[in-house]
């Protein structure tokens, strides 16, 4: 791939965005390869989680706005559509856990990508923008939608109108992140969240997963209904008996992913 990097380790699939030259801002052929790249881990019954962060200075500077503004070139309605949208369905779909390292700035489409993952943390010096605002666009790549439920609709929309540039010791304590680490350990304790994620339950966490994407839509009562389906369907794994056998022989559990 042009754009993307994969490597494969320890149950682990490093997906880096890899533009540095460009901030890791998307090109349309940028994009295409994320998506293949989460559909590749996907796939893979080996991969157990995925870990997505960017090379160099950045995390993602968003949309390339050359590409963007190009005579004859690709219209915003199917840059959302066919690059975007399709790359946060397939983060929220993929039945494994995201860490999203977020190694420097996030901004605009950038800054959604890394909040739609199951688990976001960030170096202390990165920092995230809602630039939308800054060139009279609306935040897509499901900002709207994320944002205001990880920090509350007053300051997702704060953020978003005004642009504020938002340092990750802030984004962590509204709620936005899970974890900052300091600029000298981030890389090793940023990757050490998902080898521990890959040597968990890894059915138990995609169903997890699952029910969380349900819970944004359900009643109260649909959402209990599912989780009492959802958990005869975690007792039916090798993970499930391993793990009560662990617990009672008073032992580390040897997790299998099945």
């Amino acid at each position: 791939m042009a754009f993307i990097s994969i490597e494969k380790t320890a149950g682990i699939a490093k997906i880096t965005l890899n533009r540095p030259d460009k901030f890791n801002s998307f090109c349309r052929e940028m994009a295409l390869e994320l998506q293949s790249a989460i559909d590749d881990a996907a796939a893979d019954d080996n991969i157990r989680c995925v870990y997505l962060t960017g090379e160099g200075k950045a995390f993602c500077a968003g949309q390339d706005l050359a590409e963007a503004i190009e005579d004859n070139g690709i219209e915003l309605a199917q840059i959302v559509s066919e690059h975007y949208n399709p790359i946060i369905e397939k983060m929220r779909a993929i039945p494994k856990p995201v860490v999203c390292a977020v190694n420097g700035v996030a901004a605009g489409a950038g800054a959604n990508i890394a909040l739609a993952g199951d688990i976001v943390v960030a170096t202390a010096s990165a920092s995230f923008i809602q630039a939308f605002s800054k060139i009279g666009l609306i935040p897509d790549s499901g900002g709207t939608f994320f944002l205001p439920r990880l920090i509350g609709l007053q300051k997702a929309a704060a953020y978003m109108m005004l642009g504020d540039k938002i340092m990750a010791e802030e984004a962590e304590r509204v709620g936005m992140l899970y974890k900052v680490f300091a600029d000298d350990v981030f890389k090793t304790e940023s990757w050490n969240t998902a080898v521990a994620l890959a040597q968990m339950p890894t059915k138990a966490l995609g169903l997890t997963k699952a029910l969380l994407n349900q819970s944004y839509q359900n009643t109260l009562s649909a959402q209990l209904i599912l989780e009492g389906e959802f958990q005869v369907k975690a007792a039916d794994s090798f993970d499930y008996n391993e793990g009560v056998n662990a617990f009672l022989e008073k032992r580390k559990p040897s997790f299998r992913g099945n």
